[in-house]
């Protein structure tokens, strides 16, 4: 892509979302484009890392870098940004642990916030809550809606939606539930990697255009751009 290096931050304080299987397999994703990518991971239970592990001993594509995030080292986050533009990375992916302040730190140094959220009206409700407290409506985030039922029309998936966009922004598409997900972390690699002409694969390669355009866009206006297409497919 060029330029400075892109930062991606999931952010939830719910667990369960999804948020380190996005997070992996967005980032093999963005690899698979040509993007050199690190992953980062905030979480003290260090899942990313563990599953970077397996992808060794998958020999997987040695495509991208994961390596822990220390909280300690998050007052330094601008430092460590710039470090990691010098050595040449393009793209950087946050895996976020639940911790407010540590949510909100990450928040500000990237350049896009993606709130993943089940489509169930409990979960919505801690997403937007998360939203609020991280003062995300003046930044570039977006709620990402995962763990959809993947047959459609759903009525919930459809609701959910509405409300979060009456926030903000809903990233596309919205992901279904699917088990490559789930077996795609658990051989430590990346959906795209694991069923590539799958469903799901084929939603994270759209998850990750989405993004290159909010990128590319040259508006400087927050929150995100205008939602596109009307209405939202559920």
């Amino acid at each position: 892509m060029g330029g400075s290096m892109r930062t991606i931050a999931f952010l939830s304080q719910k667990g369960g979302v999804g948020k380190t299987t996005l997070a992996a397999s967005l980032a093999v994703a963005a690899a698979g484009t040509g993007e050199r990518v690190i992953a980062l991971d905030l979480d003290p239970q260090a899942s990313l890392v563990s599953w970077s592990e397996r992808r060794k001993a998958a020999k997987a594509p040695n495509n991208l870098v994961i390596e822990p995030l220390e909280s300690e080292r998050l007052p330094q986050l601008h430092a460590v940004l710039e470090g990691l533009t010098e050595a040449g990375f393009t793209i950087a992916v946050f895996d976020t642990t639940a911790n407010g302040a540590a949510a909100r730190l990450v928040a500000l140094a990237a350049d896009i916030c993606l709130l993943p959220t089940r489509s169930t009206r409990l979960d919505v409700e801690v997403t937007a809550t998360t939203f609020r407290a991280a003062g995300l409506a003046k930044r570039k985030a977006a709620f990402l809606l995962n763990h959809c039922p993947p047959t459609r029309p759903s009525s919930r998936t459809s609701e959910a939606a509405k409300t979060l966009m009456r926030l903000g922004v809903v990233a596309e598409p919205i992901l279904s539930a699917r088990k490559d997900f789930q077996d795609a972390i658990a051989a430590g690699v990346g959906v795209t990697e694991y069923a590539r002409e799958g469903r799901t694969a084929q939603e994270i390669e759209a998850l990750w255009r989405w993004i290159l355009t909010q990128f590319q866009s040259t508006q400087s206006e927050t929150p995100i751009d205008k939602q596109q297409g009307g209405q939202v497919a559920a």
